[in-house]
C-alpha cells in the first residue's frame, strides 16, 4: 500500500504526496494503476489516504531515510531513527493482524475492491 500520513505540499494532491512518501522512505519509486482505498481517520484525528497497486518489491532491498530527533527526550542531543526498521509481506490475515487497528479499513477496502 502508499500511503500519506503527512500534511500535503502546497498544491499536492494525496496520491502524488503519497507516491513522493513512498519512494523518500523506502526508496521505491511506484506507478502504474493504484486502486484508490477509503481514507482512515486515526484516534488522533489525522487522515490516512491510501492506495493500492500490484507491484513486485523485494522486501530486502527497501532502504528508508532518517529523520532526527531530540533523544533522550529533554537531553539537548539530537539522534537519527530510520522512517521504516524492516519490510516485510504478509497475508492478507497476517496484515490484518500486524497493521494498528484504525488501518484495518484500508486491507478491509482493498479485499472489497480485489480478488483477495
Amino acid at each position: 500500500m502508499v500511503n500519506s500520513q503527512r500534511e500535503f505540499e502546497e498544491n499536492e494532491n494525496p496520491l502524488d504526496a503519497a507516491k513522493r512518501e513512498m519512494e523518500e522512505e523506502t526508496g521505491v519509486k511506484v506507478s502504474g494503476k493504484f486502486i484508490e482505498l477509503i481514507p482512515a481517520k486515526q484516534k488522533s484525528g489525522k487522515i490516512i489516504y491510501a492506495w493500492a497497486l500490484q507491484k513486485d518489491i523485494d522486501a530486502s532491498k527497501i532502504r528508508s531515510n532518517e529523520f532526527e530527533i531530540e533523544w533522550p527526550p529533554k537531553s539537548g542531543k539530537k539522534k537519527a531513527f530510520p522512517e521504516v526498521d524492516r519490510a516485510a509481506w504478509f497475508t492478507v490475515d497476517e496484515a490484518i493482524q500486524k497493521i494498528v487497528p484504525g488501518q484495518k479499513i484500508l486491507i478491509e477496502d482493498l479485499i472489497k475492491k480485489t480478488e483477495f
